[in-house]
């Protein structure tokens, strides 16, 4: 695996992530990838989690333990240590899934309580045995009087003269001094070095006593040091099963942790892998990458064919895709929009990338090759990326061999990636219901690759001007390109002319629908004006008719005292002013509500599923009701858009649907094809009918070979009986 991981130029990616691992680890996490995905992203919303200690691999002691063998000090502490992180863990971790996790790790409280034996360097502390506190002051006392000694000596004026400097060394753990040869005339000692200049390292002899004593209190330590740890080896070796548990949990969470915080420090995200195969990229970028352009893909088919100009990014793209793949399969972080991004699981990835010809394996490239895809016949669900595939051979020969075996291996789950300059393989895999094309874009304003991708066709490789741009001289690409011949120079004409056409109407494209959700927005703001008003509109006339009632009720008080036949006159002539004020301001008109329309329900928003006279089906917070279809109101949400359907027999004053072929020679018939499609698409059309007869079947032939070919089809076929039959193609573009 490391190897594929070099291939993919992740050497220093996966150098990085070992920098935040506590210990050496496999990167495969075991088990379940959906639980290891949650509790990452749970670990993922924590903030200034303390990393976890630097650690020893402790298969080698718990080995001992299991045969009751006594474990030294530092192993000892290394156990300490994670059982001392564990409990800081369920101290802070409260997210369900984690603290379920770490709760599920109950420690013994014997392992506990030796803890507490230790201090943070690893040494035993002084409260747990008496014998320890004094022992450490009488080696403090030793030290302290050997210092004292030897500084007496540094400012004897006979020793003076033979010293390299007046400083106190400490050499394999002993106090010496530094002195010139011929020292041994005024200073008994023993010589325990040498400098790098040839000077001595020497412990005087007057030290003697004081070095033995300091050497008889190491060993005392270092006997009870020893019989402290057999005590806690055979404690450890009661809860060895649990030991390995908590070993294997700690590995488990610095795998999650060592993702997270790498993850944090250079802005990656985690996607987890889905079931399928399909893997569509959102902005992606390679690690190796220092200025990366965001890579965005869909690879939904299983073979995807990158042709096109020559480092124009093709072996990159083909890289990504493989890498995103990895460390998807890995669960290691990566540069990408995760919500964008879908990446399918995979068993196996294998890498086709190197010429496999060197001196040592005595193979030849193309053989190599073969070794490599020979392997692959007997895999299944598996993604292969095969860089340059018809190097080390003749090209005719490789287009028909890769063509069957390509077609081999898709019938047993395979993806592949494929990277070629090799016209007549792409053309002949164009058809294949399983392959996408995909072409490398060349400026030829500023003759340089764009690193950008063009769906759907084969691209040039600008061979010649790639040379050009490297510093070949102009008289030899103009030879070459004469050599090469007018005849190919034309189809690259074509090809160029054909991408150029391509990018042109994906920017029409792109700018209609920026101008179609312009419109949309325009018309859901007037659709919500157009309520909102209609609101104010009710609120005045209800407040109008509110003080028309108040005042006529007011006028009725006042003529009580009055005379009866004046106040029915004013009466009468009061209500007939309402009704003419009532004809001077219409009602505002409810534009009739149909199935699928957003409407709004007393204070709940819904959608109405089917209308039966005046009653409506409609469904509100996941309940369905029937209410009266004048209690609903249409909500200011725009209608959900329809799609449009196109008809073969539709025809628009810019362009025809149907073609007539009858009586034209095969040329002449391919050039009038040719332009019938290049209009029907421009036009927009979905389908168009191509009659050419039955007769010789020459004419036929001729345009379904041309089909085969072109680039912006998607099938073909006999039209039905009463629009042609065998005598007609339809054309689904």
């Amino acid at each position: 695996m490391e190897k594929l991981f070099s291939k993919l130029d992740l050497g220093d990616y996966v150098k990085g992530f070992h920098s935040f691992l506590a210990r050496e680890k496999p990167l495969f996490l075991e088990g379940d990838v959906g639980v290891h995905y949650r509790l990452i992203a749970e670990l993922e919303r924590y903030e200034g989690i303390k990393p976890l200690p630097l650690m020893i691999a402790l298969e080698t002691p718990l080995a001992h333990l299991s045969k009751m063998g006594t474990l030294r000090l530092h192993e000892i502490f290394a156990f300490v240590q994670m059982v001392n992180y564990i409990s800081y863990l369920k101290s802070i971790l409260r997210e369900n899934a984690l603290n379920e996790w770490v709760e599920k790790i109950i420690i013994p409280p014997e392992i506990s309580d030796i803890c507490g034996y230790f201090d943070e360097k690893g040494e035993l502390k002084s409260s747990v045995d008496e014998q320890f506190a004094l022992i450490a002051q009488n080696l403090k006392s030793v030290k302290e009087e050997m210092n004292n000694s030897l500084r007496r000596m540094i400012s004897t004026e006979k020793i003076a003269l033979y010293l390299v400097d007046k400083q106190i060394h400490y050499i394999n753990n002993q106090e010496a001094l530094l002195l010139r040869g011929g020292f041994n005339h005024v200073l008994k000692g023993s010589v325990i070095g040498r400098s790098s200049a040839g000077f001595f390292y020497v412990v005087p002899e007057s030290l003697a006593k004081l070095v033995s004593r300091e050497s008889e209190l190491i060993d005392k330590k270092e006997e009870l040091v020893y019989k402290y740890a057999k005590k806690i080896s055979s404690i450890f070796t009661k809860h060895v099963k649990f030991l390995g548990y908590l070993n294997k949990e700690f590995d488990r969470f610095d795998a999650y942790y060592a993702r997270v915080a790498y993850a944090k420090s250079k802005g990656m995200a985690f996607v987890l892998p889905t079931k399928g195969t399909q893997i569509k990229l959102s902005d992606f970028a390679h690690p190796a990458l220092i200025h990366p352009k965001p890579i965005a893909i869909d690879f939904s088919k299983q073979v995807l064919m990158i042709t096109g100009v020559n480092a124009g990014g093709k072996t990159m793209l083909l890289k990504s895709i493989l890498s995103a793949a990895l460390l998807a399969k890995y669960l290691l972080p990566m540069r990408i929009d995760p919500t964008r991004s879908i990446i399918g699981s995979f068993k196996e990835l294998f890498a086709i990338l190197d010429d496999p010809q060197n001196v040592k394996n005595d193979i030849s490239t193309f053989a190599g090759r073969m070794s490599e895809f020979s392997k692959l016949f007997a895999k299944k669900n598996a993604l292969v990326g095969v860089d340059e595939i018809e190097l080390g051979t003749d090209a005719d020969e490789a287009a028909n061999l890769f063509k069957v075996m390509i077609e081999k291996l898709l019938d047993k789950e395979m993806k592949i990636v494929i990277t070629t300059h090799h016209k007549r393989l792409a053309s002949m895999l164009a058809t294949h219901p399983q392959v996408e094309l995909l072409a490398a874009i060349y400026d030829e304003k500023s003759e340089r690759p764009t690193y950008g991708f063009l769906k759907g066709t084969i691209g040039k490789s600008y061979a010649f001007e790639t040379a050009l741009r490297y510093g070949i001289p102009g008289g030899v690409i103009a030879e070459a390109r004469t050599l090469y011949g007018e005849d190919k120079e034309k189809l690259n004409d074509l090809i160029q002319k054909n991408i150029d056409l391509e990018l042109q109407m994906r920017q029409t494209h792109e700018t209609l629908n920026e101008k179609l959700h312009e419109v949309e927005k325009l018309k859901e703001s007037l659709r919500g004006e157009k309520e909102r008003v209609a609101v104010e509109f009710e609120s005045a006339y209800s407040k109008l008719s509110k003080e028309f009632h108040e005042a006529i009720g007011e006028a009725k008080k006042a003529i009580k005292a009055t005379d009866p036949k004046e106040s029915h006159r004013l009466l009468n002539t009061a209500n007939a002013l309402r009704a003419q004020s009532q004809k001077a301001i219409p009602a505002p008109t409810k534009e009739p509500l149909h199935v699928n329309d957003t409407i709004k329900y007393g204070s709940s928003k819904g959608v109405i599923k089917s209308i039966k006279k005046e009653e409506a089906m409609i469904e509100c917070d996941g309940i369905t009701l029937r209410v009266p279809l004048s209690s609903l109101k249409r909500s200011g949400n725009p209608l959900p858009p329809k799609k449009k359907s196109v008809s073969i027999f539709k025809e628009t004053p810019n362009g025809s649907v149907i073609l007539d072929l009858h009586g034209l020679r095969a040329d002449e018939a391919i050039e009038r094809l040719d332009k019938f499609l290049s209009d029907a698409l421009i036009n927009g059309f979905d389908e168009v009918l191509v009659y050419h007869g039955i007769g010789t079947g020459k004419l036929a032939y001729a345009v379904r070979t041309f089909l085969s070919t072109y680039p912006s089809l998607i099938s073909y076929g006999d039209a039905p009986i009463n629009m042609g039959g065998f005598g007609a193609t339809l054309i689904k573009l």
